[in-house]
């Protein structure tokens, strides 16, 4: 079908996951297919298994996570400072086993738009080179979600138009606004959704 990238799966998940992940890697993730990704948390352990699941794929990406709203930021029981040592750490330690990494600040649509803009710039400062804008809660409307992505584009240091970095969004349907909401990220700029 022509996809340009599979999210295989989160190979910390389970041992089967992992497996899973591995056969993908191996048998779709070869020179003229796909990017093959892993899902990770922020998480060391999550990282190096991410790897062990991506990385016998032609174009292997590991996509590592921290929740940056208010909300998740309570439930990591840390502040938004421990939040960005994290977001270093993890995405530099991802740099470290390959050159195609993804981050995503989870639950961006309820995440103050300073903050949001310091996370994603720390993270293509260690290395991300996709910046993934979930709407978690899937709350987000299209208008608001449009300004946002095209905000974040424009004033992100280091990840502006012509920085190279791709801008993606992940949009949940929780209120039935993923469609529309995904094609307004397009239309502001998103190139992966």
């Amino acid at each position: 079908l022509g996809v340009d990238v599979i999210e295989a799966g989160f190979p910390a998940a389970s041992p089967d996951d992992l497996k899973a992940v591995q056969r993908i890697a191996r048998e779709v993730g070869t020179p003229d297919g796909p990017t093959v990704a892993g899902l990770a948390r922020a998480v060391e352990s999550d990282i190096r298994t991410a790897w062990e699941g991506v990385k016998d794929a032609a174009k292997p990406r590991i996509h590592t996570f921290l929740g940056t709203s208010p909300s998740h930021l309570r439930m990591l029981r840390i502040d938004e400072e421990e939040g960005l040592k994290r977001i270093r750490k993890a995405v530099t330690l991802a740099k470290s086993f390959c050159d195609d990494i993804e981050f995503s600040p989870m639950d961006a649509g309820r995440t103050d738009m300073g903050y949001l803009i310091k996370a994603c710039s720390l993270a293509v400062e260690c290395g991300a080179t996709t910046l993934n804008i979930p709407d978690t809660v899937g709350y987000v409307t299209p208008k608001e979600w449009a300004e946002k992505i095209e905000y974040l584009i424009n004033e992100t240091p280091g990840a502006g138009p012509g920085s190279g970095v791709i801008w993606s969004v992940h949009c949940h349907n929780d209120l039935g606004m993923a469609t529309a909401n995904t094609l307004a990220a397009v239309q502001a700029g998103a190139r992966q959704v």
